[in-house]
């Protein structure tokens, strides 16, 4: 390609370095930490305490930078949660509308999941990050100051388009929490702003990382992709075999042919396909995104008086259930992790199904009453907790391990369609469930519960 044409040789003088960024300047990874890593190597006086400091601290803020991402997907899923009945009734939405509004997101991030495979491989992670950024900021401008349902709805599209590039990683549980914890104190307006803030840091942050070391080396850009790999893996390790095998699997890539749909047809792939795609379908029809999404209102449904700290604790359990998942991910195993966790979501639906057909029958100045409403308030935390300890994560973990190499391009972005798709279902319909009758809720968590 050109930009590797541009940037052939360590040996390039630096007005040819110059040029080159200025014609393509998302294929290169800024010069902050490439002068940073070349001081570092060259100077024998430096003590071995304070190139360790320096690497760390470079490593750490690589990390700070790009967890914001997955916070900004977060806070988007979170958000429709606090803010129902003011959106509601300051743009005279119906349920229907607000639940479109609430459900548009996975719309967005269909084609955004589809589409960030050719953005990375044409314009690199960074490049992606920054599209995703910005389209992120663009539509909580345009829901916080919206007029109508329509401006809701542009605003959620293009956001799910941005978190639909976006890994899913444990931020993403602390971004949720943040919407759920910032919703009991600001209007819904002030709380899009808010939103917008994770992708504002972003998008000046990522001139500062290092883009990835494969896609640079695929680009033909090798010093930037040594200094890169560098950055992230300290400036005092040797990085020679790593840079080594990058080359290989970069040469050995670029003679894979790649496959087709008529080839994926093939009976050799079926069961991993299947198994990886059932997997994340089934996770999104346990119904949690339907409760993340809509906390709040099932909290209300269930007569906890304050509903909003109820849902604020739920996001805070979250983020704890998910760091212990983390930790016990290589311990336990992850098909007894899913065992546990698909065990205890059933349980916990079907005992939250139970009690919202019993409150229908009883007094809700009874005794029996405030017992039912404790019992449906710590069975939706526990099957927030079951969710995290296995089907959370694992699901993600298992389709990109047991997808041969050859269909994991083609059938991840298969997956992450039906994912998507799945997640429209449930969103677009657990608001209307809820609202559709007396016996709404207990229908919803019956369903859920199948």
């Amino acid at each position: 390609m050109g930009g590797g044409s541009n940037r052939g040789g360590a040996g390039e003088v630096s007005g040819s370095d110059h040029d080159g960024g200025l014609r393509k300047p998302l294929l290169h990874t800024g010069s902050w930490y490439r002068m940073t890593s070349r001081q570092s190597s060259v100077a024998p006086g430096a003590s071995s305490m304070a190139v360790l400091r320096e690497s760390h601290v470079s490593a750490f803020l690589c990390t700070l930078i790009v967890a914001l991402g997955p916070i900004q997907f977060g806070f988007t899923s979170g958000f429709s949660s606090p803010t129902q009945d003011a959106m509601a009734r300051d743009l005279n939405l119906s349920i229907s509308e607000f639940s479109a509004f609430g459900s548009l997101s996975n719309v967005g991030a269909m084609v955004g999941a589809i589409a960030s495979g050719q953005m990375a491989e044409h314009i690199g992670r960074k490049g992606s990050l920054m599209i995703a950024a910005i389209l992120n900021i663009i539509g909580w401008l345009a829901i916080s100051f919206a007029k109508d349902a329509s401006f809701l709805y542009m605003g959620r599209l293009l956001e799910g388009f941005g978190v639909g590039i976006i890994s899913y990683t444990l931020s993403v549980t602390f971004g949720i929490f943040l919407a759920y914890l910032l919703g009991m104190f600001v209007p819904w307006r002030l709380l899009a702003v808010i939103g917008a803030l994770p992708c504002t840091v972003l998008i000046p942050g990522l001139f500062f990382i290092p883009e990835s070391p494969r896609w640079l080396a695929k680009m033909n850009l090798m010093e930037d992709c040594e200094t890169s790999l560098q950055v992230l893996r300290g400036f005092e390790t040797d990085i020679t075999t790593e840079v080594n095998d990058i080359k290989r699997d970069v040469t050995s890539s670029s003679k894979r042919t790649t496959i087709s749909f008529q080839e994926l047809n093939q009976k050799k792939y079926h069961t991993p396909l299947l198994l990886g795609i059932g997997l994340l379908v089934l996770q999104n029809l346990s119904g949690i995104n339907g409760v993340l999404f809509y906390a709040s209102s099932i909290f209300k449904a269930a007569g906890v008086t304050n509903s909003d700290l109820a849902t604020c604790s739920l996001g805070a359990i979250q983020i704890l259930a998910t760091g212990v998942t983390t930790w016990l991910l290589d311990r336990a195993g992850r098909r007894m992790l899913l065992i546990i966790s698909t065990s205890g979501m059933t349980l916990c639906l079907l005992a939250v199904s139970v009690v919202f057909f019993l409150k229908d029958k009883i007094s809700q100045d009874s005794n029996s009453y405030y017992i039912l409403t404790m019992i449906s308030l710590v069975a939706i935390v526990a099957f927030v907790i079951t969710f995290s300890f296995g089907m959370g994560a694992i699901p993600w973990l298992m389709m990109s391990e047991i997808l041969p190499v050859s269909i994991k391009s083609l059938g991840g972005s298969i997956a992450a369609l039906a994912n998507w798709l799945t997640s429209f279902a449930i969103t677009m319909t657990t608001n209307l469930m809820l609202t559709w009758s007396v016996g709404g809720p207990h229908h919803t968590f019956l369903v859920f519960q199948l």
